[in-house]
């Protein structure tokens, strides 16, 4: 009985030091090691499913889009492991100012974002994980072309679409990810998802949502091919009304945060309907 107790420690031991090392570790390894309040998120935003529904394996150079305090970075920096890469893609520095809310203080943090981030970023890596680099859309540089194997774009078109008319900047990301990727590499979206009997305007991003049927025919028009869907990030209880926007529901309870009641109705639907949806590179 006491040889079982020590072999059951000491594999526990071994499976712990290799999540945290990042050395050859499962997925299941990796998000199982996450903290509890993003594993308590698991349930609105399946990344086990979705990694896996976008072929998302060690060894892969990955671009994450609007990798922002890094929710999955965390989660893919030890997954990709010593032999991949881990590339954070933000907004362009331009587009910041057209958001209206940002104070002069962040706008001008900006202008270092790539070198600030890859810095943070750095300090969340274990021995083993992948290696981190960044650009801003609108200025990838050029060595970074046909180098990722897979664009990971979570939650980041909308913004992207909603200013497209005032600089061009959907247009512009989505021609990088293609610049970016190899020949027949994959392109994973997870977006807050309009229903498609919802007016064009509405859904043009600014409330946070974007129409399927939209973003596919500008990932088409980039020059992807659409290839699959799933509803494991379907939420069916999110029915947005006319005057809603995205950010009223958990985490952010943008519109319900001094009125208890109203975010306790919040809480209840969860996080946004999402679409998921893969693309890929011609060969």
């Amino acid at each position: 009985m006491k040889k079982v107790f020590i072999s059951m420690v000491l594999a526990s031991v071994l499976v712990s030091t290799a999540v945290f090392s990042g050395q050859n570790n499962t997925l299941d390894e990796v998000l199982a090691a996450q903290p509890e309040e993003v594993q308590a998120r698991y349930i609105y935003r399946h990344s086990k499913e979705t990694l896996e529904f976008f072929g998302i394996k060690p060894g892969m150079t990955v671009v994450e889009g609007l990798p922002g305090g890094g929710w999955y970075t965390r989660i893919l920096l030890p997954y990709l492991g010593a032999d991949g890469a881990l590339i954070g893609a933000d907004y362009a520095e331009d587009m910041y100012p057209k958001f209206g809310f940002f104070s002069q203080e962040e706008l001008d943090k900006k202008k270092t974002w790539v070198a600030d981030w890859t810095a943070e970023a750095n300090d969340w890596r274990a021995e083993g994980d992948a290696k981190i680099s960044a650009f801003q859309f609108g200025s990838m540089p050029d060595e970074m072309k046909s180098t990722a194997d897979a664009v990971f774009l979570v939650r980041a078109l909308h913004n992207l679409a909603r200013f497209e008319n005032d600089g061009g900047y959907l247009t512009a990301a989505l021609n990088e990810a293609y610049e970016v990727l190899k020949p027949g590499g994959v392109v994973g979206v997870v977006q807050h998802q309009a229903r498609e009997e919802k007016p064009d305007e509405w859904a043009d991003g600014s409330r946070g949502y974007l129409k399927q049927s939209f973003v596919v025919e500008r990932m088409e028009k980039a020059g992807f091919v659409f290839e699959d869907s799933i509803d494991i990030n379907n939420n069916p209880a999110d029915q947005p009304g006319d005057d809603d926007i995205v950010w009223r529901l958990p985490p952010t309870f943008f519109t319900s945060r001094d009125n208890p009641e109203l975010k306790a109705q919040m809480q209840a639907i969860g996080e946004s309907n999402r679409m998921t949806l893969r693309f890929r590179k011609p060969k």
